[in-house]
């Protein structure tokens, strides 16, 4: 998984995907806007606008901004105050209207796509404001409580302004954690609620970062190492500035909004787990499946193509069972919890199992790629007051300018009770040749305006990530039997979420049968289980991203081998698909076709 769920969960809580319920109707506009002028000059215009865009939303999102290396507004946080989202939806339109207006008569493929793509990507977040997705912006999983302690591993700490950054933006924690309640009182009103057994866990989550010896609080990490060339009253006096911060703004902060949550806001949260019990419900779902799988498939033809999938895997996995001596999964599966080569036996022992399987990919990686990304990819260890709710591991973008390396977290927690089974086939999809491969990539394309060497379609995203665990197998990994399997069960979760996201959003299944399913047709631990079923049920549609996005990678391959015969390279398959940041699906197939065409 991408870590930001491809900034899903950081544009919720940033009220990007959101407020002004007025109807589309610039369709008219477009047919009467004029562009006057030469080819160079609308051109200019194009890059003009879509760079006027990339900074105002820096702007308005310094901790993105930040994210990406960009230190202009390190001391700011994003106004989450109602005017601020309101504005955000204004500029939206404005953007939409000047785009709209520009001629593109005479531009090269790229160009119309530079136009087009973000055309979509606007009438999209328009057309999500009337669902008010700013009003439910906490989850077990993302939010400020979780988002603001993450991004003080992403931020680069060189100079004492760095630092004196940092204190402005802690001491305006409190005005943000404010804004957020007010949204979400907002929220209980229109009856805009996460699912209320949930609620209890962000409360809990808040209670255990304010808890912490505040040496060990992650706020605290900036000043454990100072760079070499500060001077000791540098370094006495930003340490003390960072602690009373600390202290006397961050923790109470976090106080306040744990009672909040715990005695204002959980007991009005909703009963029904699925989306379809949230006003416009279907709708919602419906918005969800179009723009997180890019494609024009609808619920319940996805939720066959699960069926479908899930039958297909459970043969295979049957048949290295049989391999390994078990007549059936079940009994296969439950010979794994008492099997102690599959189980980790420290937190250390899976860093290191990452480890191993990510420098053996970077061998190989020349063999099946001819553009190669300049930055290496980190592994880490999550934060420990955070990984009874994260993913087994995920991934976090570098910056652009390759001051702060890409890197994947691997939740070390509860390692007794997790699996090795399935690290070979993860590090694959998080590191090489999956999310770092493809976002190093992107963000390295020369040519491009900046939101499409930074942005992120989950389908593609996700979907090239799945699809890179089936290279290992290609190249000869998952020589283990165990391995192998791990690699089947984790393709086995991608066709499930298909069945269970599906389920839990349009067919009104419960959480009971969404964890019977896994139970029946994967052998994860019990703990993975739990958490991913609460994630599909705050963060539907998501989960779909990785199947279909797979599913369309592997046909546009087959179409492209067979098509090609002799001429097919697949090195030159991997360059094209990669070769133009993340593109929708639909966009995706037309770029590989018309490459096809040009190798013939």
């Amino acid at each position: 998984m991408k870590k930001n769920i491809g900034q899903a969960a950081l544009l919720i809580s940033l009220g990007v995907l959101s407020a002004a319920n007025a109807p589309l109707s610039f369709a008219a506009e477009a047919k009467t806007a004029s562009a006057a002028g030469s080819l160079e000059a609308r051109l200019k215009a194009l890059d003009t606008l879509l760079n006027d865009q990339w900074e105002y939303g820096l702007r308005t999102n310094p901790e993105y901004a930040s994210m990406l290396g960009d230190k202009r507004y390190n001391d700011q946080l994003h106004d989450f105050s109602q005017a601020a989202i309101d504005a955000s939806h204004k500029k939206n339109r404005e953007f939409l209207k000047r785009l709209l207006a520009i001629d593109t008569k005479g531009f090269d493929v790229q160009q119309q796509l530079n136009k087009d793509l973000m055309v979509r990507q606007l009438k999209d977040e328009i057309e999500a404001e009337k669902f008010k997705n700013w009003q439910m912006p906490v989850l077990q999983n993302a939010g400020l409580h979780l988002d603001t302690p993450e991004l003080v591993t992403m931020l680069s700490f060189n100079s004492v302004k760095d630092y004196e950054d940092y204190i402005a933006r802690l001491n305006k924690l409190p005005t943000l954690f404010a804004q957020t309640i007010v949204q979400m009182r907002k929220g209980v009103k229109d009856k805009i609620m996460p699912p209320q057994f949930l609620l209890p866990k962000i409360a809990r989550q808040c209670d255990d970062l304010v808890a912490m010896n505040l040496n060990d609080s992650p706020f605290m990490k900036p000043v454990s190492q100072f760079p070499a060339d500060f001077s000791e009253a540098d370094k006495q006096r930003l340490k003390a500035a960072v602690t009373a911060a600390v202290n006397g703004k961050v923790i109470p902060a976090y106080k306040n909004f744990a009672e909040f949550v715990r005695k204002d806001y959980a007991p009005h949260g909703r009963a029904d787990v699925g989306l379809w019990s949230l006003p416009n419900g279907a709708e919602r779902y419906k918005y969800q499946v179009k723009t997180q799988t890019t494609t024009n498939k609808s619920a319940e033809e996805i939720h066959q193509i699960g069926l479908r999938e899930v039958a297909r895997i459970e043969g295979q996995m049957l048949e290295t069972a049989k391999k390994l001596g078990f007549a059936d999964l079940k009994s296969f599966n439950a010979s794994l919890e008492k099997n102690p080569d599959v189980h980790p036996k420290s937190r250390q022992e899976i860093i290191d199992l990452y480890t191993k399987y990510t420098d053996q990919m970077y061998t190989k990686i020349p063999e099946l790629f001819g553009r190669l990304p300049k930055a290496k990819v980190k592994i880490m260890q999550v934060e420990e007051f955070r990984e009874k709710e994260a993913a087994g591991a995920s991934y976090n973008e570098g910056a652009p300018d390759g001051s702060r390396p890409g890197h994947v977290m691997v939740n070390t927690g509860d390692f007794q009770n997790r699996m090795t089974l399935s690290i070979e086939s993860t590090a694959l999809h998080e590191g090489v040749p999956g999310h770092h491969m493809q976002i190093s990539i992107a963000q390295e394309l020369e040519g491009l305006p900046t939101y499409r060497r930074q942005g992120g379609n989950n389908a593609y995203v996700e979907g090239w990530a799945l699809y890179s665990e089936r290279l290992g197998e290609e190249l000869g990994f998952f020589q283990d039997p165990y391995s192998y399997y791990g690699h089947l069960q984790d393709e086995m979760l991608r066709a499930i979420r298909l069945v269970v996201d599906t389920g839990l959003h349009y067919k009104k299944w419960n959480r009971q049968q969404v964890v019977d399913f896994f139970r029946n047709h994967s052998g994860i631990e019990e703990v993975e289980i739990q958490s991913e079923t609460d994630r599909y049920i705050v963060w539907p549609g998501q989960a779909l991203g990785y199947k279909m996005g797979q599913l369309k990678i592997l046909e546009l391959r087959e179409y492209a081998s067979k098509t090609l015969g002799t001429k097919f390279s697949l090195k030159g398959f991997h360059d094209e698909v990669l070769g133009a940041g993340a593109l929708p699906l639909d966009v995706l197939e037309i770029r590989i076709k018309a490459w096809v065409k040009a190798q013939q």
